[in-house]
């Protein structure tokens, strides 16, 4: 990312914990002021004043603001649509418009970022519809079109390729999954053992924000925790996770069912990296962020899919 320091991984840790980042995760009630805080004095959505210069920005209303990024300098192949994590309750930051940036122009393609509704009002039904139409939108403009997302917002992407399948018979050509929440019934028995190591994560917190976000749906619907879903028939996942996340547990789960289902996953598991690792300013991670440009970039040059037509021109 242009301009990023960067730091010993060794020193994150140590960082997150001293900055009490996991402070709405921690304890229920946490969670619950935090909720109560961004209800009443909502943060900025708008990108960075300073992205790289090789990058347009634009903002257009699609239901919600959906900011698109293109290269300059080149004609960009399919797009991308990058949902950003957060809890479900955090709003986009400046480390996922660098990423987001960075894929549009090292993998010379159009990025688009949804600003999702947030608890207290968005819920995992409504926001993985508004999603789906994007992805569709972004296919009849532009063609082939990947989707990816951390964190909260891995669970929206996975719900996303999902439904889209179901629903709409589309087969992404890939989805790159960082971190991604997976089931938010937080019950694999191996995340307590996790939990001692994780400095910014925590059960409690996570619990609250879950059943905030599933609103009138089950828990263990895959639109809210899409772990539980059958993953036969959906394109090729790429997917990061560190192992001092809470969130890992779910994603070995993740793995061995591709696995069964014959479903290609590529899984980059960093030992002792923390939450979302290919988004901080450290060596793995900016070896991380140029894993997730290479998988979309093959993602975005696949050929269309049968029955498929060119995107009209714009």
């Amino acid at each position: 990312m242009d301009g990023m320091v960067t730091v010993p991984s060794s020193l994150i840790a140590p960082a997150l914990r001293l900055m009490r980042a996991n402070r709405v995760f921690v304890t229920a009630d946490g969670a619950r002021r935090r909720v109560r805080e961004l209800e009443l004095r909502p943060t900025p959505y708008g990108p960075p004043s300073r992205l790289r210069r090789d990058v347009r920005v634009e903002v257009s209303q699609r239901g919600w603001p959906v900011y698109t990024i293109t290269p300059f300098g080149s004609t960009p192949t399919g797009s991308v649509v990058y949902v950003h994590g957060g809890g479900w309750l955090n709003q986009i930051a400046g480390q996922h418009w660098h990423l987001a940036a960075q894929i549009a122009a090292e993998a010379n393609t159009v990025v688009t970022v949804p600003i999702y509704p947030l608890v207290p009002f968005g819920t995992a039904a409504v926001v993985a519809a508004g999603v789906v139409d994007l992805v569709r939108q972004n296919r009849e403009w532009y063609g082939t079109t990947c989707i990816a997302g951390d964190s909260a917002g891995g669970q929206i992407a996975l719900s996303t390729a999902l439904a889209l399948r179901d629903e709409h018979g589309i087969t992404l050509p890939r989805t790159v999954l960082i971190s991604p929440a997976l089931d938010l019934s937080w019950s694999n028995p191996r995340i307590p053992a996790v939990q001692p190591s994780d400095p910014w994560l925590a059960t409690p917190g996570g619990e609250v924000l879950a059943q905030l976000w599933k609103g009138d749906r089950d828990i263990l619907d895959p639109v809210v925790s899409p772990l539980m879903g059958d993953l036969a028939g959906l394109g090729p996942l790429t997917l990061f996770s560190g192992s001092r996340d809470v969130l890992n547990p779910d994603a070995h789960l993740l793995a061995g069912k591709a696995a069964a289902a014959g479903v290609d996953l590529g899984f980059h598991e960093a030992a002792g990296q923390v939450h979302v690792y290919p988004l901080l300013p450290t060596t793995i991670g900016g070896d991380a962020r140029a894993s997730v440009v290479r998988a979309l970039r093959l993602g975005v040059t696949a050929p269309l899919s049968v029955g498929e037509t060119p995107p009209a021109p714009r």
